[in-house]
């Protein structure tokens, strides 16, 4: 069993990985918010364990068991999301700080229990993917809606950003998961978009278009 903190660096390195990235020391220190020191301990402790390698210059992958582990810890916290969300009526800003303390429940049987009890969701409240029992990922085949085009119509399918604010933001907006986005127009320069949803005209900024994933309506 690893302890809480192994977890979440473990989780830190998967998500990096995810991002096409290889995991290094200032990278997972900025997740974890660890001084570069400590995350060195760490990672040492994690090798020592056979959960993750590292490769000079390139940084710290996870092995095939730190994988295993890692996702075990994303699928329960993505399936707590849907939980809070779902059941308990909490916002999509409010739930991902309730999952980080849930997500370290050890019983697999509560957790299968749990992904039957939602219906075995596919996707957590911020479009991102819930493993399945097997570790299996299946994800959106997305884009930016920034690199949408004019007249393009897209489904909201997930969002980059989980910052409570930006959330917040969003949702003051009136924007949602599986919401109707049509691009109206691209804005020369600045490369904000206008677009239409819910029937309303949004001016939508480059630095929140570049955030929202989306797929072809």
């Amino acid at each position: 069993m690893n302890t809480f903190s192994e977890q979440n660096y473990l989780k830190a390195i998967f998500h990096l990985q995810q991002a096409g990235k290889y995991a290094s020391t200032t990278d997972i220190a900025r997740i974890v918010g660890n001084k570069a020191a400590s995350v060195t301990e760490m990672l040492k402790k994690l090798s020592d364990k056979k959960l993750i390698s590292y490769q000079k210059y390139r940084g710290v992958t996870l092995t095939p068991k730190g994988r295993a582990s890692a996702v075990s810890i994303v699928r329960k916290h993505r399936l707590w999301e849907v939980f809070l969300l779902q059941q308990l009526g909490f916002a999509w800003d409010e739930v991902h700080d309730m999952a980080e303390q849930l997500e370290h429940i050890e019983s697999d049987e509560l957790v299968n229990r749990l992904d039957k009890y939602l219906g075995m969701p596919k996707f957590d409240p911020h479009g991102d993917p819930i493993p399945d029992k097997n570790g299996k990922i299946v994800n959106h085949k997305s884009l930016l809606l920034s690199e949408g085009v004019i007249k393009g119509k897209y489904i909201l399918a997930g969002v980059s950003n989980h910052n409570n604010l930006f959330l917040k933001h969003l949702s003051e907006l009136g924007i949602k998961l599986n919401d109707v986005i049509t691009v109206k127009s691209i804005m020369d320069y600045d490369q904000s978009v206008a677009v239409v949803i819910n029937h309303k005209t949004i001016i939508l900024p480059h630095q929140v278009t570049c955030q929202l994933k989306v797929i072809k309506a």
